[in-house]
């Protein structure tokens, strides 16, 4: 990317978030779904490949269904971005009610242990709004790690961005992050990472929908090294403006085996609950990217 196509992405990025935040709530959500349907109908290399990704949670699913999935996911997509550029200038006290967790109580009960809390997401619905939640609802403030995006314009806005919203955001940048959110966690804090996709050698293979995909080690890594508690969560849009979501049962260090035996079996556990999530409302999984390792190989030959 050149520096000025850089700059004509950020230009685009900072024009949403002052735009979107100033319309009314109907109008950002009527706009969001325009944008969507305008990009479903051109068929891109994102569409084709949210599609492609939706086949194989939904292996059943014919042509005419697997559109109709795509375009739903686009439009959740898009609405999470519509929303994120809203969220810096929404009431907190809409957080308690405009956010509905399953079995909250996990959470709670981890945070009070004073053993760390570490919650492993997927890419479904709105995470950042999961974030303001936690922030908001329970009185949790965090440290997450955000990718590094370019250009460096557009990274800087996404972590003032965040932390405007209370977050503590690091960059991804190997094990100085690691042992940051280690610190974090023996001081009995909250670390949430989107973990459903890692493409680096460090990543670990797991079963998930049937074929071999890599997700992060680092959530189980953390909670062996700190005795943090390791909690699953996923999430799912209802209808604007709900957003609900799940805390499964934590993800404990097997008793036996060798620190990578250990880590591969806790992130096969959280592959299996984001699995779950991501079944039930596939339209709310925005994985616009490769994620098995035989599109992968795919795309080598």
């Amino acid at each position: 990317m050149g520096a000025a196509q850089d700059k004509l992405v950020d230009g685009l990025y900072g024009l949403g978030w002052a735009g979107v935040k100033k319309l009314p709530e109907p109008a950002a959500v009527a706009l969001g779904r325009r944008i969507a349907d305008f990009a479903w109908k051109r068929r891109g290399k994102s569409v084709l490949r949210l599609e492609s990704n939706l086949a194989r949670v939904v292996p059943d699913a014919g042509p005419e269904q697997l559109r109709e999935l795509s375009q739903a996911g686009m439009r959740s997509y898009m609405r999470y971005w519509m929303e994120s550029f809203r969220l810096p200038t929404m009431d907190p006290k809409r957080f308690g009610t405009d956010v509905e967790f399953q079995d909250e109580h996990l959470l709670r009960e981890a945070l009070d242990s004073g053993r760390g809390v570490v919650v492993a997401l997927p890419h479904l619905a709105n995470w950042d709004l999961a974030g303001a939640w936690a922030i908001g609802h329970m009185g949790a403030p965090f440290t997450t790690v955000a990718e590094r995006l370019k250009p460096e314009t557009l990274y800087d806005r996404f972590v003032a961005y965040r932390e405007s919203l209370g977050m503590e955001v690091l960059p991804h940048s190997g094990g100085a992050a690691f042992g940051t959110l280690a610190r974090r966690l023996r001081s009995g804090g909250l670390v949430c990472l989107v973990a459903d996709r890692d493409l680096s050698a460090s990543g670990v293979e797991v079963d998930f929908f049937g074929s071999t995909a890599r997700m992060p080690a680092g959530p189980a890594l953390l909670a062996q090294q700190t005795g943090a508690v390791l909690l699953p969560a996923t999430l799912h849009y209802g209808h604007t403006p709900k957003m609900y979501g799940r805390i499964h049962p934590e993800v404990e260090v097997p008793k036996a085996g060798t620190r990578a035996e250990k880590t591969t079996a806790m992130t096969q556990a959280v592959a299996d609950a984001f699995a779950w999530g991501i079944a039930r409302h596939p339209e709310d999984w925005h994985m616009l990217q490769r994620l098995w390792l035989d599109d992968l190989e795919e795309r080598t030959q």
